[in-house]
Parts: structure tokens; C-alpha cells; sequence
């Protein structure tokens, strides 16, 4: 396969991906921000949603406040964020264009007419019908294109890029949506996960993620952070998972493989099986925050990695 084909493939799926986990992110904060807390409280919980997003710089360039308001706008229909909701379905869309030859019919349908939605929407409608109803359509409209991608496109080396760029893009996103909750809600024992406010700021990150009724089934007791942070790392069974998304990584690329990409793999192998032995025992002892930053700087190498063996120069 051209290079060029595998980078567009690649990053159609990335970018899809991501504006997925971009509406669970805002999704989770959002419904964080509606619970009875301090009015002050608020804008530090999306300050650290931006700053875990790496878009602090960006949104205090154009905003003066962090209000749920401004960064619901900034993150949904900025043109000029690159992280925006916008932005990414655009990009879905234009890279799909640019394969439209590759792809079935089926498949470019569901990216452009997602694209043509969300180019004619405005603030005031998102907020007639409630930004959680939004929220709700990206993520459909995703789950939309992978079951269209999986069911109509030939199991071949095209499927494998789409795969790959899916569930990279997905380890990101998720580890990031665990570091916007730690980051407003330190765990400290589990007897904390009895208090009324911690259960609902604990259900709605299970939920973000689709992960509400998983829990319930697999641990059938209260929700504690310990359990959390397993299901959502260690469990290879849970879909949205570290576990999940690194072993769909390291088998998508064994099976893309190529003369350069032994190390890529390798590395790949090494996190996926860290993952697959771990304990989240371990993880605690040596600082959740710091090996959920230390899992993304080896996600983003992996990236990199990928685009040298494979694809075009890095885009970001």
C-alpha cells in the first residue's frame, strides 16, 4: 500500500476517534460541573480538562474566563482550535475525500453527510436541545463509522489502518479522560466512594465511557476508585480500555509489518503485555497521575514511530 493512502486511512480514523473522546471528555466535565459544588469550583475543573488537552494557551488567548459557556464553544465549533469537535470531523471528512477511491460507498457517506451536520450547526441550537444531546450524536455518529467500516470494507491492509489509527488514538483519549477526573478528585480510600457527590462524579466517568453497566456486571458492589482505574486499564474484556486498545494496536501492526517497523512492534509488545500482567495495586504505588502521563508520552512516541515506518511525517 502507497504511504500516502496508509497516512490518509490512518489519520481519517484518528480523527474520528477523537472527536468521539473529545465529546466524552466535555461530556463527563460537563456533567461534573452541573453537581452541587462551589460556583468557584467550576472554572478550575475546565481549566484542568484544557490543560490536560494541551489547549490551555490556545483558549486563554481568545477567552478571558473559563466558563462553561466559552469552553464548550471553544472545544465544539472553534475553526482555529485544532482539537475542536469541528475541526476533527472536518479533518475526518478530508481525509476520507482524499481515499474516497479506497473506501466503500458506504463508508464515505457516513463521513460526509456527519461532516455536512456539523458544519451547519450553531451555538444557539446546541444549547436549545442541550449540549449532553450533542455529546450523544458525535458519539453515534462514530459508532456509526466503525460499524459501517467493519461490516463493508475488505479485511485487508486498509482495514488494518483504520484499526490502528482507531485504538491508538483511543489509549490517548481515554487515559486522558482518566487524568481529568484524578485531576479534580484525588482518590484517597474507598471508604470516599460512599459520600453521595463522590458516587455521582464516579458514575459519570463510568459513563463517559460507556462504562456505567460493565462496571455493575463485572464488580457488582460500589464504585470505588481502585475498580475504576482497573476496568478502565487493566480489563482487556472492557472495550475502551487501555488493555483493549493497546492489544488491538499491537495486533493490527504485526499484521502491517514491514522491514523498518521491528522496534515499533516491539515497543508496542512491551506496553500491551505491561498492560496485560499489571496490577492496578502497583499502579497506585507508584502515582497514578504520573503513569497515566508516562503511558501517553509512550503513546505519542508510538505515534511517531508509526508514522516513520509507515506513513507521511507526523501530523499532530
Amino acid at each position: 500500500m502507497l504511504s500516502r493512502t496508509a497516512d490518509h486511512l490512518f489519520w481519517m480514523a484518528r480523527y474520528m476517534e477523537r472527536a468521539e473522546n473529545t465529546a466524552r471528555i466535555l461530556d463527563v466535565t460537563y456533567r461534573l460541573s452541573l453537581l452541587p459544588q462551589n460556583g468557584e469550583d467550576v472554572e478550575p475543573m475546565w481549566a484542568g480538562m484544557l490543560k490536560i488537552m494541551e489547549l490551555q494557551d490556545t483558549f486563554l488567548a481568545k477567552h478571558p474566563r473559563h466558563t462553561t459557556e466559552a469552553v464548550l464553544e471553544f472545544m465544539i465549533f472553534d475553526k482555529d482550535n485544532p482539537g475542536s469537535i469541528y475541526r476533527c470531523l472536518r479533518a475526518t471528512r478530508e481525509n476520507a475525500h482524499a481515499v474516497r477511491g479506497t473506501l466503500t460507498s458506504e463508508l464515505w457517506e457516513t463521513s460526509n453527510e456527519t461532516w455536512l451536520k456539523i458544519r451547519d450547526l450553531t451555538a444557539a441550537k446546541l444549547w436549545e436541545n442541550g449540549p449532553g444531546a450533542f455529546f450523544e450524536w458525535v458519539k453515534y455518529r462514530s459508532h456509526l463509522s466503525r460499524g459501517v467500516t467493519i461490516g463493508t470494507m475488505l479485511q485487508d491492509e486498509s482495514l488494518r489502518f483504520i484499526r490502528l489509527g482507531t485504538f491508538l488514538e483511543r489509549a490517548d483519549n481515554t487515559a486522558r479522560i482518566l487524568e481529568v477526573k484524578y485531576l479534580n478528585l484525588l482518590p484517597g480510600s474507598d471508604e470516599d466512594a460512599s459520600h453521595a457527590t463522590d458516587y455521582y462524579q464516579w458514575s459519570a466517568l463510568l459513563q463517559s465511557v460507556s462504562a456505567f453497566e460493565v462496571y455493575r456486571k463485572v464488580y457488582r458492589d460500589q464504585i470505588t476508585p481502585l475498580r475504576v482505574a482497573e476496568l478502565l486499564i487493566l480489563r482487556a474484556d472492557m472495550p475502551r480500555s487501555l488493555a483493549r486498545s493497546m492489544k488491538e494496536v499491537y495486533s493490527n501492526l504485526t499484521r502491517v509489518s514491514n522491514a523498518r517497523s521491528a522496534e515499533t512492534e516491539r515497543l508496542a509488545g512491551e506496553l500491551e503485555s505491561h498492560l496485560r500482567f499489571g496490577r492496578i495495586e502497583r499502579i497506585f504505588e507508584v502515582g497514578f497521575r504520573n503513569y497515566l502521563e508516562d503511558f501517553r508520552d509512550r503513546i505519542f512516541d508510538l505515534g511517531c514511530r508509526i508514522s516513520e515506518d509507515f506513513l507521511i511525517p507526523t501530523r499532530a
